[in-house]
């Protein structure tokens, strides 16, 4: 898996609360960050110009979310409000770090269903 340029974002411990939580299984919350890093090298490939093209990256990888969602449940865990708060704050530090300071944290993950 190619690793994202941005120097920001290598320096990044996605998720990094989570696992300190036995709550969250750390084999589903390494799924999470690959999401992260897929999403990251998305917009480096693509180079969304505007928060539209931004918020249709960050939308997939949303939905990529809500699927694994399933793998938390599975596991007799959930993406509950520890776990979306991290998540929300990880896709507003991935929108920063490519220049999108301005985005909405909320639009960022608006198809959530977590």
């Amino acid at each position: 898996m190619p690793q994202p340029t941005n120097q920001k974002i290598a320096g990044r411990a996605f998720l990094r609360p989570l696992y300190a939580d036995t709550y969250f299984p750390d084999h589903v919350l390494d799924r999470g960050k690959e999401i992260l890093l897929r999403l990251c090298e998305r917009i480096e490939a693509e180079r969304p110009t505007d928060l539209t093209a931004l918020y249709a990256l960050t939308h997939a990888a949303t939905e990529e979310f809500n699927e694994l969602e399933t793998e938390f449940e599975k596991e007799g865990s959930a993406i509950e409000t520890v776990a979306r708060e991290e998540i929300a704050e990880d896709f507003g530090f991935v929108a920063s770090a490519y220049g999108f300071a301005d985005a909405d944290v909320e639009e960022l993950i608006a198809t959530r269903d977590w």
